[in-house]
């Protein structure tokens, strides 16, 4: 018998009904929240305006050009006195570049790098180490393989924040922080319904409507959905897609506001990566290469379907002119069912065969490793924020205190297996019994308790402005039945950042520091340390005062203590080298003029070297990690005025050749372009992307265990949009 999903209903605990009775008696007494959203201009993407930058750090963008940020400070904040880098991706730049992936998202952007071309995650790379993804400044996902990736048509904005910034978020890695805006209520009738055709044979249909439900407008409501119907690049893998995000916003007065937002999201996927062998991907085969839509796995029995329920809430209070009091909380409940062959990794010392994807003598076939997880999650997150505003003398103060928890447990059910060979040329399948529920083995669950207090000042002296803050967090985490493996941290952290702004440039300094307990046990039963980092980075921000225009140039010197990296022994197994240095330069500029021109050109220079190390691989290169970085992307209106005309853009994307941890192979470098043109006809919009307009087979990463992995091919996308 095959297992299903189970619905289940979700439940307040305790904690979320207290809070939740407190916000709504305090919201009855008199309130505020920020300013609502009012859009600027137009939504067509291909619009912009000589200041795009908008009022909110939460508001529609018009352009490329965004001035404020919430993602560094929690306060918005304008970016030009933000002593750290930041980029901000609008709504208009992903509509533009016809984004149809969280990876895609900041493919334009100065450092950050994503490696795999993956159904089951979209995973992220900058300045030597992870990234960690929030949503509405709250984390996105816990745990492995048990979650969906990110729908990007539900998000208004993408803000990344380079480098440690534990400070404020608590557990995170060095590589900074994607904080994903999700779309909210706005004030005035915004409405569109968007058809999409494309490679692959996709069907999807959107919409998204938002506005006011009564002539005060105390009442705001926002509905975005999606329906997908796809193929992939690989054959016998689906790309369907199921998202409904209704929520809800009342603003009793103008100093109150609660958005209430509910979410759904059901994903039916397989297998995109079959953890092919070197030979045949980036070393010669005596058959060529395999070729990049080779199923491995078993048709109608891979899968990787999850199944996402949120809901939570946003809340602001103005107590006085002074003071705001702020509290967001979510819980989210997930659900996942992975089934999988892939290239084995299994040795065989009766025939030589090494622990790694390898062919047989044939040069042709190879074994399989099979497994199937059905895995869970849940988590519930608060964070509770006081701000206020006061002054000492002629240093005025932006003060920020809170609290944020965080409940997280995941829960597995494995099975694995040694599936019969395949032939990567000519694969036929069918010679595979599938197992059944009662071959499922329960794994341990695992439970994780954060509970972060921090404290920040804002100072603004004249033209200088300077952040301070201060942090300590205790995080428990526990394994079900393995006493042994329960690990119990607590971490101070601690930030510090100058600002001096001259005109339209900001010269800057900040020092940073991250903490992320990993939680977990290695196969030897021994708990992982939690990861920490440091930062010193110096840079200059470029905002001229009411242009399109806004850059940063950023150095930097990043330390890393306790990081995990594949056991070359056991692929199956991590272990943690003692410390990674990485140093580098980032550079970006974005520029939305004259309502005719947007372009986006970034850099990056990544040194990530380990310095002390157990396993014998000190002074080498941290593996993966490109040295250059670069793209740009340049698009053009040719319509004078109005909203008509012709709009055409394309872009280049290079990643340099990146070190494996072994001599015997290397990622080689690649440069891809990407293409546009649109047109706009009072209320429609029509538009063509094409990434990568050669069709260029890319191999994206090749790891010392063994295998390699293929980028995405050529594709296109035809999108209508009406909008009324």
């Amino acid at each position: 018998m095959t297992p299903t999903f189970r619905p289940q209903r979700p439940r307040l605990t305790p904690l979320a009904c207290a809070l939740t009775l407190a916000l709504l008696d305090l919201g009855a007494a008199q309130a505020q929240t920020p300013e609502a959203p009012v859009a600027e201009g137009s939504l067509a993407p291909v619009t912009v305006t000589a200041d795009p930058g908008g009022d909110s750090a939460t508001a529609p963008v018009t352009g490329f050009v965004a001035k404020r940020a919430l993602s560094a400070t929690k306060t918005d904040t304008p970016l030009i006195e933000t002593p750290q880098a930041i980029s901000v991706v609008t709504r208009d730049e992903m509509d533009a570049q016809g984004v149809t992936t969280l990876r895609e998202t900041v493919r334009y952007t100065a450092g950050i790098n994503s490696s795999y071309f993956d159904s089951r995650v979209d995973s992220f790379k900058a300045r030597g180490g992870d990234v960690t993804q929030y949503l509405d400044g709250m984390l996105r996902g816990y745990g492995t393989y048990n979650n969906n990736k990110v729908e990007p048509f539900t998000l208004e904005r993408v803000e990344f924040l380079r480098g440690p910034s534990s400070v404020l978020y608590g557990q995170g890695s060095v590589g900074g922080v994607l904080n994903l805006t999700s779309k909210r209520p706005l004030a005035d009738n915004r409405r569109e319904v968007q058809v999409q055709v494309g490679s692959h044979s996709r069907k999807q249909v959107a919409g998204d409507l938002t506005g006011p439900l009564d002539s005060d407008g105390k009442w705001l409501y926002r509905l975005v959905a999606v329906g997908r119907d796809s193929n992939s690049q690989v054959d016998h893998v689906k790309d369907d897609r199921v998202v409904l995000a209704p929520s809800l916003t009342w603003r009793p007065n103008d100093d109150t506001s609660l958005t209430l937002q509910a979410f759904y999201q059901r994903d039916k996927s397989g297998s995109l990566i079959g953890f092919f062998p070197w030979q045949g991907t980036r070393l010669p085969s005596p058959y060529g290469q395999i070729p990049t839509n080779t199923f491995v796995s078993e048709p109608d029995w891979d899968r990787f379907d999850t199944r996402n329920r949120s809901w939570g809430y946003l809340f602001s209070h103005k107590l006085n002119d002074d003071w705001t009091v702020r509290q967001n909380l979510r819980r989210t409940i997930t659900e996942v069912d992975y089934r999988t062959m892939y290239t084995s990794f299994a040795a065989n010392a009766a025939t030589g065969r090494p622990a790694r994807p390898v062919f047989n003598p044939d040069n042709r076939t190879f074994p399989r490793d099979a497994s199937w997880n059905l895995n869970g999650g849940k988590m519930l997150l608060v964070d509770t924020q006081l701000e206020g505003r006061l002054q000492t003398g002629a240093v005025d103060h932006t003060l920020l205190a809170g609290v944020d928890m965080q409940r997280n447990s995941t829960t597995s059910s494995t099975w694995r297996a040694v599936a019969p060979d395949i032939d990567a040329y000519n694969p036929v399948y069918g010679n595979f019994t599938p197992p059944t529920a009662a071959d499922l083995v329960r794994q341990p669950s695992v439970s994780q308790r954060q509970l972060g207090l921090y404290l920040q000042d804002q100072l603004r002296w004249g033209n200088w402005t300077a952040t301070v803050g201060l942090r300590h967090d205790t995080a428990k985490t526990d394994t079900q039945g393995r006493p042994a493996a329960a690990v119990d941290d607590s971490a101070w952290t601690k930030r510090m950042g100058v600002t001096y702004q001259a005109g339209a440039w900001a010269p800057y300094l900040s020092y940073t520091e991250s903490f992320q307990p990993l939680g977990g046990v290695d196969v030897y039963g021994t708990p992982y340390k939690p990861q920490r980092g440091q930062q010193v980075e110096a840079g200059v921000k470029w905002m001229p005062p009411d242009s399109g225009l806004a850059g940063f140039v950023a150095v930097y010197q990043l330390r890393e203590k306790n990081r995990k990296t594949t056991d070359p022994a056991n692929p199956l197994n991590s272990l943690q080298i003692g410390q990674v240095e990485m140093k580098g330069l980032e550079a970006e500029l974005k520029a939305s003029l004259a309502r005719n021109w947007d372009w986006v050109v970034s850099y990056a220079y990544t040194d990530a070297t380990i310095r002390r190390s157990t396993a014998g691989d000190q002074g080498q290169r941290v593996a993966n990690i490109p040295r250059h970085t670069a793209s740009t992307w340049l698009m053009h209106r040719f319509a004078s005025s109005g909203r008509g005309g012709w709009t055409v853009g394309a872009g280049l994307r290079y990643t340099d050749r990146m070190w494996s941890g072994t001599r015997a192979i290397d990622t080689p470098s690649s440069l891809l372009a990407d293409a546009m043109v649109a047109y706009d006809a009072g209320n429609w919009r029509m538009a063509l992307n094409i990434n990568n307009l050669t069709d260029k087979v890319v191999i994206t990463q090749c790891l010392a265990r063994g295998d390699c992995f293929y980028g995405e091919r050529r594709n296109a996308l035809l999108t209508a949009t009406y909008r009324f």
